[in-house]
């Protein structure tokens, strides 16, 4: 009985499969285009599923196994079920083989079943709790009724009832990992996982790439869309990445602005964008919400707005601009999905459309094209905090090694006593630098993530002009932002620099003998890794390096590298202020409190600005240039064997 229905179950199956598959495609194809090279990205595929995603999947071990175990036991299994089962192919190993596949894969069952017996807070419950089942179902029913077929157990073994038991089991294991997969279900992430990053929008970061920087939009197109205003606005592929969301939370877990009871929750947010791509309302979500929020009072569809004027839509305007941009959702997505690229192309749509950038983000704005700063300040006392240190100008030398960018952190008296420190460290390694002064314009960075895209091209090309005149090794900065602007998303407007953060600039220095430092006689330090230099452009080292140079023996805190948690001074955080209930520094300053340690070494003005911004911090803090150059010493004479630690160089 079984022999007859078994090939009917697993054509039908396929065949509805690839009726949802056609069906999913078409929702996807709403999307804007978006031109991917298809042959090369499919052929691709395999690697970037075993090796990039299994990078990041595999930071949690035994879950790493366990989707190894099932992932890999039912494609194979069910390749070699349609083999042995659906054309009869089971001579020689493959029914052995198919066995092996559906035992591993049942014993990755058993290992979720466990996962789910007391999930974490971070999972989304619903259809996804019966997820272990359906695999038990699938994998136990192929492997019974493999047996047989491989002679363990005679061909007529059991009764009618058995088998219609045993069909019942493969009917809800096909329906779930088959034809769910296609249709809707705790698999959809499976079919279209596998095609996300085969199309992804960023194949950079794949084969130890990196891409962070924001795409830049066609201003000069009157037709061109300003920003994402409903789903279909998206590109077709960002919305197949929505679409391969596994609900796993792992972005929940490390976002700051969840964490601090702000009404925004990554994982929530896509699925919202995927409820927008086929149409309905959240009611049916089965994960945490937005804090504040309650589920079932949003709803969208493909063609509508995402951020209603008035009443509501798929999401809050204030759930976009609660995000602070620091990527920690991004670098934790074991599918690879691109959230902020996501919440910044909604904010352009409110604010270069509708002008909706809440709290201070007009006035910055405004600022930014008015002053060149989103201070206000004038633009002509970018450099009164140097007035007493003679900076050399680019427009007198026209040339140097380095062109020093000061950022709008010359604008911050915080902030000057890092450049002041950081000007006294080049002129003890004998650099020869220059500054632009009063033609140096902000990096735009602010701007492009309120989405204000206009003004930062505005801010970007000219700079660009200003820096085509100079000639210059590399450009230097303590600003992460602007390092990262200048570094990743200038390019793509005509600017190609090389960029250094200053603690890889001062390594450099030390590695090369140009530096030398007294031991450290201060008490006991941690480091707070800055979004923008670690989780955006990678450098973690360089920044311990020179600490390490200078003596110090970081205590790190839990969350550090590229699980570092986020200051709350990203994406224009601060000046959007959208109210929690508790302040991200106020978290990170109690990381450090964990520590015991007695100072917090930064290497951000923005991080500064917020850490110490906390009352009763328990801990000083101070950048890294500060540090090294309160550390100076005179360098060892040519051919010295040792450095002498005396007087200061100045």
């Amino acid at each position: 009985m079984l022999e007859t229905l078994l090939p009917i179950l697993i054509f039908a199956a396929l065949g509805l499969a690839v009726i949802g598959a056609w069906r999913r495609v078409r929702l996807w194809r709403q999307g804007r285009p978006s031109a991917v090279p298809l042959l090369k990205g499919l052929a691709a595929m395999p690697r970037r599923y075993l090796v990039d995603l299994h990078h990041v999947v595999g930071r949690d071990k035994v879950m790493s196994n366990t989707h190894v175990a099932t992932a890999g036991g039912f494609v194979a299994a069910a390749v070699l079920m349609i083999l042995v089962h659906g054309f009869g192919l089971a001579q020689g190993i493959l029914g052995w083989l198919l066995l092996a596949a559906s035992a591993t894969m049942f014993v990755g069952s058993l290992f979720v079943a466990k996962r789910r017996r007391n999930p974490p807070a971070r999972l989304s419950r619903g259809p996804w709790m019966r997820l272990p089942k359906s695999l038990m179902a699938f994998s136990l029913g192929v492997f019974l009724i493999t047996l047989p077929t491989v002679g363990v157990l005679p061909e007529d073994f059991g009764s009618w009832i058995l088998a219609l038991v045993l069909a019942a089991v493969v009917v809800w294991g096909l329906g779930e990992m088959v034809f769910g997969m296609t249709w809707g279900g705790p698999m959809k992430h499976a079919f279209a996982g596998a095609l996300h990053l085969a199309f992804h929008r960023r194949a950079e970061r794949f084969g130890g790439g990196r891409s962070t920087g924001l795409k830049a939009l066609n201003l000069d197109d009157p037709d061109a869309k300003l920003g994402v205003e409903t789903p279909s606005d998206f590109t077709w592929n960002q919305l197949l990445g929505f679409d391969a969301c596994v609900q796993c939370g792992r972005c929940e877990a490390v976002c700051p602005a969840f964490a601090a009871g702000q009404p925004l929750n990554p994982k929530k947010l896509i699925q919202d964008m995927v409820v927008g791509l086929a149409g309905g309302s959240d009611a049916a979500y089965a994960g945490s919400p937005y804090p504040g929020k309650p589920v079932g009072e949003h709803h969208g569809s493909p063609q509508g707005p995402i951020v209603a004027r008035e009443g509501k839509a798929l999401v809050d305007a204030e759930t976009l601009w609660s995000c602070t941009t620091c990527r920690a959702c991004v670098e934790e997505c074991p599918m690879m999905i691109e959230h902020v690229d996501a919440i910044v192309d909604m904010r352009r749509h409110l604010t270069l459309e509708h002008g909706n950038t809440p709290n201070k983000g007009a006035e910055v704005l405004d600022n930014l094209i008015a002053t060149d700063n989103p201070g206000g300040f004038d633009p002509g006392s970018r450099l009164h905090w140097a007035a007493d240190l003679n900076l050399p100008l680019m427009a007198d030398v026209k040339q140097a090694e380095v062109l020093l960018w000061l950022g709008d952190g010359a604008f911050d008296m915080r902030n000057q006593r890092t450049l002041r420190s950081l000007v006294k460290v080049l002129r003890a390694a004998e650099v020869e630098f220059a500054v632009l002064g009063t033609e140096e314009r902000d990096s735009g960075d602010v701007a492009r993530r309120l989405g204000d895209e206009a003004t930062f091209q505005s801010l970007a090309k000219r700079n660009i002009a200003t820096l085509a005149r100079y000639r210059f090794q590399r450009i230097v900065t303590c600003d992460p932002h602007s390092f990262h602007v200048l570094g990743n998303e200038y390019g793509e407007l005509g600017g190609q620099y090389e960029v250094r953060h200053h603690s890889t600039f001062i390594a450099e220095l030390y590695d090369a003998g140009r530096l030398a430092f007294a031991p450290w006689k201060g008490g006991s330090v941690t480091y707070h890794d800055p979004c923008y230099l670690g989780r955006y452009n990678g450098e973690y080292e360089a920044p311990r390096n020179v600490l390490k140079a200078l003596g110090i023996e970081v205590k790190e805190m839990e969350r550090s590298g590229f699980r570092s948690r986020c200051c709350g001074g990203g994406g224009g955080a601060p000046i959007t202020d959208i109210p929690g209930e508790r302040r991200i520094p106020d978290m990170r300053m109690n990381d450090v409190r964990e520590t015991g340690a007695e100072l917090v070494a930064v290497g951000c003005p923005q991080c500064t600005a917020m850490l110490e911004g906390v009352v009763d911090a328990s801990a000083e803090v101070r950048d890294i240039a500060e540090l090294v150059a309160d550390a100076l010493v005179a360098r060892p004479a040519a051919g010295a064997t040792h450095r002498p630690q005396a007087e200061e160089v100045i």
